[in-house]
């Protein structure tokens, strides 16, 4: 007989947060404002939207909120990627860039995936992208 727990299966439904260390709350703000609108919470330590079920936040690296040099708080990310259901839609976000005047790589064609995105830098050098992927 085989084992009930072999056939349990977890996989996450969606992303429920994203933490990312900043060296400038008030300069991501006026980064991210200007796709992701007016944020959830904004302190002088942290600014936080909700995008779906995603709730992301960027918190200050300080030692008054006693992160130390090594922390697992400290750490870093490769890119984060925002997800779109059209090439229209990509294609809004490209003008939304490029009329806030943020330098962006424009529309490109990922070679592992074969979807089209949008790759941009923020304040603290973090890959942000803008990427399709159609419902199927």
């Amino acid at each position: 007989m085989q084992n009930d727990n072999a056939k349990l299966k977890m996989t996450p439904k969606y992303i429920d947060h994203i933490v990312l260390i900043t060296k400038n709350v008030e300069e991501v703000y006026n980064f991210y404002k200007h796709f992701l609108g007016e944020p959830d919470q904004k302190d002088k330590f942290q600014v936080a939207w909700k995008i779906g079920e995603t709730k992301l936040f960027f918190g200050l690296y300080t030692e008054e909120k006693g992160y130390k040099p090594n922390d697992k708080d400290c750490y870093s990310l490769n890119h984060l990627a925002f997800g779109v259901r059209s090439i229209e839609e990509l294609k809004q976000f490209e003008k939304i860039l490029n009329d806030a005047k943020i330098p962006n790589k424009g529309i490109r064609l990922d070679k592992y995936g074969k979807k089209e995105y949008v790759s941009f830098d923020d304040p603290d050098g973090y890959r942000i992208e803008f990427y399709h992927r159609p419902l199927e």
